[in-house]
């Protein structure tokens, strides 16, 4: 073990307990609160009226703009036109009054009518009939107001009792429908004129004598009046509606109020001391907001870590790998960031974001990897804020989030954790594509140059990702002492000196080791776990048998059975030597703890039942005990697996004629025999993962040992040819 790994352990012993757990998030808080502290600080704005601004000054926060809001406000209010009245009623009036009028003078004319008199000859208490024109008007005006009687001429008065009855009518209903007409109309005030010349027009056509045609006009011009007048409550109705529909005008955050070397006016000035600018007094409002931001995101990863993570050892290796990789990230965040805004250009669009979600996605699980890109990317939102206190970039945030997930996602297809860089040329595509979606969608106006710089950038963070996590995975392996993907499928390359060692000295064990191979993975795959460490670990789990390869049978190519002349105490240990042999091997080449274990733990504390009984013919007295592997037990599910899967190749290849009842018969019977020896106690597999890995392996072995057709002897065959 080297320095680094003695370093780690030592830190993973303090995190048993919780003070030291309590303590690690504090300093990443800490860590996290320093590097965004400049990017929350208030800036101090150094601006004078009527003179350029130093530097353009973008708003941290979104404030209305009373001002510009009333300003608004008021010339909406003026653009509302007064609102007028019609009033319906001033034409029935009208048009009742000329008809009363009408209507007395031919009263008045029955009344004073000569032929009236004649009739009442007879009669007693005559009364002097009228006859003049004057007494006429008299009764007339008497039967009408005095208001009507000072707005109509005599010389109307007197052309209506000197008319006849026929003529008073034809000269009611023409006026009264001229007026009608008129009246129905919209008249402002300054229509009054033209509607009286129309309604004088409208009464032309009559066919009565001259007094009593400029009676019935001078009558209709009288009616003619104003009907449309200014409605005072409506209008301000108007008003307020109008005044209420007006949307506050506001400063938006990230707004540019004024731009490098833009002069300083009255109205400029006036938004920079809205937004604050101008302000004396000091806030503490932004430390505070980001002190509970920091809070809240490493309470929940503190809760996360504490409860939700079972195996103490994983637990703390983890712990420490997502902080050794969330400072890393953090700092190279910062730097791109700082380098942005000293060359004043969209440099942060080259920070590699998904390299942390490939770390974790490769070292961990994918919970944490999602888990890390969520929370980068919410502390980049404040990182790449322009450097302008108060701005959250959410387009940014949002860059690192979609492509660190692109990133998990990626690494998830098979046979994409070997193939990194591959991975990092396909994130380029999709952060270019994203980048220029975002581009779209804010409708920019860029220059040629500016979107291959856009390009440049996008696929600069996806190679740069891959490059820095392949760079960075084997200092993370070498000290925490992680079996990767990476590494695992580095130990499985058939070059390797172990793997070709087992090839040259013992093929046998080589081809069987290839076999149990297969039926582990697609065994350990289907229940959930690694299946690639399964593969892997049984392409080395009997490598102890090179030191005596011919002492196992798949060696033995037609040869004599060397434990035919040894005694079973000496076939013994040769036996079980392979599984210890096969330990140390693996340990002076320095290979993973799990490979190891797997070596070592493969067969358990079974029992060598050929050997045993064997013994046991020549003595009756031979212990058991002294027959079994020395173990330990399997303490993984895949160690389990690759144990079964060893002892059912074996059996199975050793079978005459395999059917797929003998082969799931043989299979059950395995299992059995280990669960009833106690070979599965110190490991969490289930019954119910049993039953699984069962039907995997008859799957597999069917596929392997299928029905083949039997082809005759050659020389029948060429019989059969000349038939």
């Amino acid at each position: 073990m080297n320095r680094i790994q003695k370093f780690f352990t030592k830190i993973k012993g303090l995190l048993v307990h919780r003070f030291f757990q309590v303590l690690l998030f504090l300093i990443l808080g800490l860590f996290a609160y320093g590097l965004m502290f400049s990017n929350v600080k208030p800036e101090k704005i150094q601006v004078e009226l009527f003179k350029p601004a130093e530097q353009t000054i973008r708003s941290t926060k979104t404030v209305e703009d009373t001002y510009k809001t009333e300003q608004e406000k008021e010339e909406i209010s003026k653009q509302v036109a007064d609102v007028y009245t019609l009033k319906k009623e001033y034409a029935k009036n009208k048009v009742d009054l000329i008809s009363s009028i009408f209507d007395s003078a031919i009263e008045v004319n029955k009344e004073t009518d000569p032929e009236r008199d004649k009739k009442e000859e007879g009669k007693e208490d005559k009364k002097e009939p009228i006859k003049t024109d004057a007494q006429k008007v008299s009764i007339l005006k008497e039967k009408l107001t005095d208001e009507v009687n000072r707005n109509i001429e005599d010389s109307v008065f007197l052309a209506l009792v000197q008319a006849d009855e026929d003529e008073l009518e034809i000269a009611k209903d023409s006026t009264i429908t001229a007026v009608n007409n008129v009246m129905s109309s919209r008249i402002a005030a300054s229509d009054v004129e033209n509607a009286k010349k129309k309604v004088v027009e409208e009464l032309g056509y009559m066919s009565i004598n001259s007094d009593m045609k400029k009676a019935s006009n001078s009558l209709a011009r009288t009616a003619i009046i104003q009907n449309v007048f200014f409605d005072k409550d409506k209008t301000e109705e108007q008003r307020r509606k109008a005044i209420e529909s007006v949307e506050p005008i506001r400063i938006l955050q990230g707004q540019i109020i004024v731009e490098e070397n833009q002069l300083v006016d009255r109205d400029v000035y006036r938004q920079l001391e809205l937004a604050g600018f101008l302000s004396t007094e000091s806030t503490i409002y932004p430390y505070i907001g980001l002190l509970l931001f920091i809070l809240l995101t490493f309470g929940a990863f503190y809760y996360f870590f504490s409860f939700s993570i079972s195996k103490r050892d994983n637990k703390y290796n983890q712990l420490l790998i997502f902080s050794l990789v969330f400072i890393l990230s953090m700092a190279t965040m910062k730097t791109v960031s700082v380098l942005a805004d000293l060359k004043n250009s969209n440099l942060e669009y080259i920070f590699p974001g998904a390299m942390a979600a490939m770390l974790i996605k490769i070292l961990l699980n994918d919970k944490l990897a999602v888990a890390m890109i969520i929370l980068l990317g919410s502390y980049g939102t404040i990182i790449f804020n322009g450097d302008t206190p108060g701005n959250l970039d959410f387009s940014m945030g949002l860059y690192i989030i979609f492509g660190g997930l692109a990133a998990i996602i990626i690494l998830s297809r098979p046979n994409f954790k070997s193939k990194v860089l591959i991975a990092g040329l396909l994130m380029s595509l999709i952060n270019m594509a994203f980048v220029f979606s975002l581009i779209f969608i804010m409708d920019g106006h860029y220059t040629k140059m500016e979107y291959l710089y856009y390009a440049a950038a996008a696929i600069g963070s996806g190679v740069g990702s891959a490059v820095l996590t392949m760079g960075l995975l084997p200092f993370f392996e070498a000290g925490f002492g992680i079996l990767s993907s990476m590494k695992l499928i580095e130990l499985s390359n058939p070059n390797h000196p172990l793997l070709r060692k087992i090839l040259i000295e013992a093929p046998g064990t080589y081809h069987h080791s290839v076999m149990v191979a297969n039926l582990a993975e697609s065994a350990c795959e289907a229940i959930g776990s690694n299946g690639l460490l399964a593969r892997v670990g049984s392409y080395y789990h009997d490598i102890g048998k090179t030191k005596r390869p011919h002492f196992f049978i798949e060696n033995q190519m037609n040869e004599e059975n060397p434990h035919d002349r040894l005694q079973p105490e000496t076939s013994r240990d040769i036996i079980i030597a392979h599984a210890v042999d096969g330990g140390e091997m693996l340990r002076s080449h320095k290979f993973p703890k799990e490979i190891v274990d797997i070596a070592e733990q493969h067969h358990g504390t079974t029992l060598l039942k050929f050997f045993y009984h064997k013994a046991k013919k020549q003595d009756d007295t031979t212990v058991e005990a002294c027959y079994r592997y020395p173990g330990p037990r399997a303490k993984m599910k895949e160690v389990a697996v690759i144990g079964i899967a060893d002892s059912v190749e074996a059996a199975v290849r050793s079978m005459q004629h395999p059917t797929p009842e003998k082969i799931e018969e043989l299979v059950s019977f395995i299992i059995q025999d280990r669960i009833q020896d106690g070979q599965f106690d110190e490991c969490d597999i289930t019954m119910r993962e049993l039953s699984i890995v069962k039907h995997s392996l008859c799957e597999s072995l069917n596929g392997i040992f299928h029905s083949r057709i039997e082809y005759p002897e050659p020389d029948k065959l060429g019989q059969k040819v000349k038939e």
